[in-house]
């Protein structure tokens, strides 16, 4: 049963974090839904949060596969959530770095992360709370982005990240999870005692 209350969502990193990271992966039968996804997702559906993905696809700027492949990788991802009962709100992904292959996606943007573009974004096109929403990644790009954003934040210690740099108060999570099934559970009994 749906929360009544503000729009919230749960941001989900793609590679790592939803799916299996599989770098730079536009084949659609190789994407596999990460251990702890489906409880996790059916979890969040259940307790109301609207659910977005956020990733960076640097794949396009590096000249890896065009831009238009990732249509085809939301498509599939939308509907294998789908069968399991989860819609998808959005797919937002960024192309671009700054010494790109690909000229036309050859700049500095504000939605790679740890920039908190895509999460801003989609809360003005989807009028979403922010601050009482969350992202969810597995490297502490993911957790800035999300907190630079006002959003709560839960890193997966799954191997993801390396380099483990929190000497910005902005790449401390709220929480560290070790699936995406954990991380559901922990945001929501959070969310629910009105954990700030």
């Amino acid at each position: 049963m749906a929360v009544n209350g503000p729009r919230r969502a749960v941001f989900l990193d793609k590679d790592g974090t939803l799916v299996r990271n599989r770098p730079y992966n536009v084949d659609t039968a190789a994407i596999e839904l990460n251990d702890g996804a489906e409880d996790g997702l059916r979890m969040l559906r259940d307790a109301g949060f609207r659910l977005f993905v956020v990733s960076n696809q640097s794949g396009v700027a590096r000249g890896y596969f065009p831009e238009d492949a990732l249509a085809a990788v939301e498509s599939e991802l939308r509907k294998r959530l789908a069968r399991i009962g989860v819609p998808l709100a959005g797919f937002y992904y960024c192309p671009h770095l700054p010494h790109a292959e690909v000229p036309a996606c050859a700049r500095t943007c504000d939605c790679r992360k740890p920039q908190p573009g895509m999460l801003l974004r989609a809360g003005r096109e989807h009028d979403l709370d922010l601050g009482q929403s969350w992202l969810v990644g597995d490297i502490l790009d993911d957790v800035e982005a999300g907190n630079r954003a006002g959003c709560r934040t839960v890193l997966l210690d799954n191997g993801g990240e390396t380099e483990w740099d929190v000497t910005l108060t902005q790449r401390i999570p709220s929480a560290i999870c070790s699936d995406l099934g954990d991380a559901a559970w922990q945001l929501i009994e959070m969310s629910r005692v009105g954990w700030a």
